[in-house]
């Protein structure tokens, strides 16, 4: 990947793509493999490269590694529909969330790079009385927890989104709703782009093509990694690497509650702006917003099948089409232009699994399910402070893999009504 283009004007833009590019340097470097490291990150998305951002700015650790068996951001990160939010019922969730959005809030200024943050808002729609009589219940929840939300009847939720459909005979009649105003999107690619150069900066070496094969361990302790590339020793291990945390879990001894599934979405032809927030119903599960190109972006809910194919089918995307032209009519005629799936890895409650593992010397990052990307920033940052000092931090502590034995789930899926 070459520079970040807002250092160049348009005519330098020109002139360098007349002169073949020449003289644009790299955005992080490619450097050789070292055999011993103070930390091990594996994963290579957005998750995965905060974490070995934050480990040099943060804890100041100078011989990290963050290694990828494909390409930076070739994972979900590149295979999300980008929404960030807070809007969460639980206090732990919220608390965890909302830090992840004002980190988000500052990432273009403190990473010099623009991630095309554009706080939208997310508008959340109820169908029926008991939709709304939930949401009412989610709304004061929020509240409590320091959230922004605001509650809105019908006519406020069709004034926000005049293209909903407002028929008699609606299959899914709109009684109201709630929007995140600080909610919205942010582009996905420049997130891993910019935690990829900020942690290059730092001296952390950013390995691609480099396959995990197995964990090196003394005892209990897990001390390095086994890879395509050759073993690594390290001082500490971590791991986020979404859908597969089932695999790596168990190469190294132990087994995680989690079920990894294909989670589809689409994008259609572009056409002029005409949604101007992120559009998100409760029923159907369908999410739909518009990118700065003019495609629809959209999906809705889990192809149940577990599965670790990043690919679609025909009929849930046949659901996930229908649903969006339910609510939304007006988007009838237009074309789809491509589809995908990103492989989510689902706990029991719907909630993230950040902290030690059984393995003595690796800690995890996991269980995220649908909500990965809008965590980036918290998710890395979380581990980056598990690995560095060796302690939960104060927000994933609720997020211990104990809970699945204590039973004090964080259960958002039927909290929130919606997993997305």
């Amino acid at each position: 990947m070459t520079g970040s283009m807002m250092h160049y004007s348009g005519w330098q833009l020109v002139k360098q793509g007349l002169a073949g590019n020449n003289g644009w340097k790299p955005a992080w470097r490619t450097p050789d493999l070292q055999r011993s490291y103070d930390a091990v990150v594996v994963g290579g998305g957005g998750h995965g490269l905060a974490a070995g951002y934050y480990l040099a700015k943060v804890h100041g650790l100078k011989r990290v590694a963050v290694i990828e068996r494909g390409w930076i951001g070739g994972g979900n990160t590149g295979r999300n529909t980008t929404i960030v939010r807070s809007n969460y019922f639980f206090p732990e969730s919220a608390a965890m969330y909302d830090f992840a959005l004002r980190l988000y809030e500052g990432l273009s200024r403190e990473l010099n790079y623009n991630i095309m943050l554009s706080q939208r808002g997310v508008l959340n729609i109820a169908h029926t009385e008991h939709d709304m009589e939930l949401m009412c219940r989610s709304v004061n929840a929020m509240l409590l927890n320091g959230i922004d939300v605001e509650l809105l009847d019908a006519k406020q939720v069709i004034g926000e989104v005049p293209l909903l459909n407002t028929s008699p005979d609606a299959r899914y009649p709109i009684h109201g709703g709630f929007v995140q105003r600080r909610g919205g999107v942010a582009r996905h690619d420049a997130v891993a782009w910019a935690y990829a150069r900020g942690a290059s900066d730092l001296g952390v070496d950013i390995i691609q093509n480099c396959e995990v094969k197995g964990w090196i361990k003394d005892g209990e302790h897990v001390v390095g990694v086994e890879t395509t590339l050759g073993p690594i020793s390290a001082g500490v291990c971590g791991m986020s690497v979404a859908g597969h945390s089932g695999v790596l879990a168990e190469m190294a001894g132990f087994r995680l509650p989690i079920t990894s599934y294909a989670l589809q979405a689409m994008v259609s032809e572009p056409l002029k702006p005409i949604l101007d927030t992120v559009v998100m119903s409760t029923a159907t599960g369908a999410y739909v917003s518009q990118s700065d190109k003019g495609e629809l972006v959209f999906g809705a809910g889990l192809d149940m099948y577990p599965s670790y194919a990043q690919r679609g089918n025909l009929p849930v995307q046949q659901n996930i089409i229908a649903a969006m032209l339910e609510i939304l009519p007006a988007f009838r005629r237009l074309k789809m232009l491509r589809q995908w799936a990103g492989v989510v890895d689902v706990c029991w409650d719907y909630s993230p699994i950040i902290g030690p593992s059984p393995a003595a010397n690796l800690y995890m990052n996991c269980g995220w399910g649908t909500g990965g990307f809008k965590a980036t920033p918290v998710g890395g940052w979380l581990l980056a402070h598990n690995m560095a000092t060796g302690k939960h931090h104060e927000l994933s502590e609720p997020f211990d893999l104990a809970r699945f034995t204590s039973g004090r789930l964080v259960d958002e899926a039927a909290g929130a009504g919606i997993a997305h």
